[in-house]
């Protein structure tokens, strides 16, 4: 007689929707966190991303600005400041896998286009290996995620047609969708990124540590078993 097998536990679904911008250092930080959390409880989970837009500088003219001058006007630091942050930062990101190149001369660019190709990626079941080369692009190649022909080889990069790439950016035609997306998250009062919603229900703003997110994923599993 064949003894009755167990059968395997069913992964619960998670959605994580993820507001974020391209050039938000503490958005990637805060994934990576999320990423060591999910691994922590391996097995457990059937996760799907989603990428939502944010500009943290909305009117951040095309020839984008100086990095240092931008968090001076911005956020009144100093050069002093901004070496620290940038230390931290770099660091932060080491410690998790992510490279931090910050450098003399380097500029905060304007990240519509970005967005517009993080939209198209959706239909293309690409968006998350998007996501992760643009922040690549930005913060560790040292590349204009606002140039065109870059966006068209960095779409490439993350396994899309780079030749399509190009003409959706070209055209526009993601443009008011996007605007539309915007709007709908500062509606939300989303104010500042990252910001992580899980299961269309819990908040969690900021960059938390890898422990925090830990805790909500064993407070969402104890809710759905119950």
């Amino acid at each position: 007689m064949v003894e009755p097998q167990n059968a395997p536990a069913a992964l619960l679904p998670l959605q994580v929707d993820i507001v974020s911008d391209v050039v938000c250092p503490w958005c990637i930080v805060g994934y990576k966190q999320l990423m060591k959390a999910l691994a922590a409880l391996p097995g457990q989970f059937d996760v799907t991303i989603n990428w939502h837009p944010f500009e943290l500088n909305p009117n951040m003219p095309m020839q984008g600005q100086e990095l240092r001058e931008h968090l001076a006007q911005k956020y009144g630091s100093t050069a002093e400041q901004s070496a620290v942050a940038r230390s931290r930062l770099s660091d932060l990101g080491e410690s998790l896998g992510f490279t931090f190149d910050y450098f003399d001369g380097m500029r905060m660019v304007n990240t519509f286009r970005a967005h517009q190709l993080l939209h198209w990626a959706v239909g293309q079941g690409r968006q998350t290996a998007l996501k992760m080369a643009l922040f690549e692009a930005f913060f560790s190649r040292r590349e204009d995620v606002n140039d065109l022909e870059i966006l068209a080889e960095v779409a490439t990069r993350a396994g899309l047609d780079g030749v399509q790439a190009r003409a959706v950016l070209s055209d526009g035609r993601f443009a008011r969708a996007v605007r539309d997306e915007q709007k709908f998250w500062l509606d939300q009062d989303v104010h500042a990124v990252p910001m992580f919603y899980f299961q269309q229900q819990y908040q969690v703003p900021g960059a938390q540590e890898a422990e925090s997110f830990v805790r909500l994923l064993k407070k969402i599993q104890a809710r759905a078993n119950t």
